[in-house]
């Protein structure tokens, strides 16, 4: 099946702790249904000092569910996304304004 959400994709949370924040999609894990978004779902992280990096309390983005994710359109509003041919090409677009994305 075909991915509605993909990395680079400028997203909106629909429900969870950080409803209404905006960020882009660093990675996304099919099988699980889970996409990892820049500066959402944050969590602390103790990590040991290593010789090439400081140890300490660090703030790690953790995946969060895709059901919970709209892409933003053109417009800057959460959409659902299609898909069509256009010619020999299957091609993603916003379900409100009809645009390729």
């Amino acid at each position: 099946m075909a991915a509605k959400l993909k990395k680079g994709d400028k997203v909106v949370v629909l429900a969870g702790k950080d409803k209404g924040k905006e960020g882009v999609i660093a990675s996304v894990d099919p099988a699980a249904g889970k996409a990892v978004v820049d500066g959402i779902n944050m969590a602390i992280r103790h990590t040991r000092q290593t010789q090439t990096s400081q140890g300490g309390r660090l703030p790690k983005a953790m995946p969060i569910q895709l059901s919970n994710l709209a892409i933003l359109d053109a417009n800057g509003k959460a959409t659902r996304v299609g898909f069509r041919m256009e010619g020999d090409k299957k091609v993603r677009f916003a379900k409100t304004t009809g645009d390729v994305i």
